[in-house]
């Protein structure tokens, strides 16, 4: 049964529907992150620092872990955004939960006042059916 709330619980269904994604997104952007991280962590105990050698050596050994050490305070800058966006995400989908929930009374609200008229209207029509055949039979 069509109701004036109708329209508004479907727009409400299909924010609803665009927020679950967005939270689905937001959730594989943050594992990708905590991957990314894992990958960085990773490389950095995987560097061989050199015993011996040349200045030149130690040098470039000792670039290539402050990369590494970079590339992880990256990785941690970017799971910290991501759990902000998935943060987010969840409070928009939880909004747009109760907006499509409250709609959705709304308009059972409508459709039973609704069935409740129809309901007395039929009652009616029945009693007039019935009196109308009692008045009938007594003049018979």
């Amino acid at each position: 049964m069509k109701t004036r709330f109708t329209p508004l619980v479907k727009l409400k269904k299909t924010a609803m529907d665009k927020s679950e994604g967005l939270v689905q997104r937001a959730n594989v952007d943050l594992n990708s992150a905590r991957v990314a991280l894992d990958k960085s962590y990773q490389t950095l105990n995987d560097i061989i620092s050199p015993l011996q050698g040349n200045m030149k050596d130690f040098l470039a050994s000792r670039e290539l872990i402050n990369s590494a050490r970079n590339f992880v305070k990256h990785n941690q800058e970017w799971i910290i955004y991501a759990q902000k966006q998935v943060n987010q995400a969840k409070e928009k989908l939880k909004l747009d939960i109760i907006e499509h929930e409250k709609f959705k009374y709304l308009e059972l609200q409508e459709i039973e006042k609704e069935l409740k008229r129809l309901k007395i209207q039929e009652m009616k029509d029945l009693d007039e059916v019935a009196l109308m055949t009692h008045n009938k039979k007594e003049k018979n």
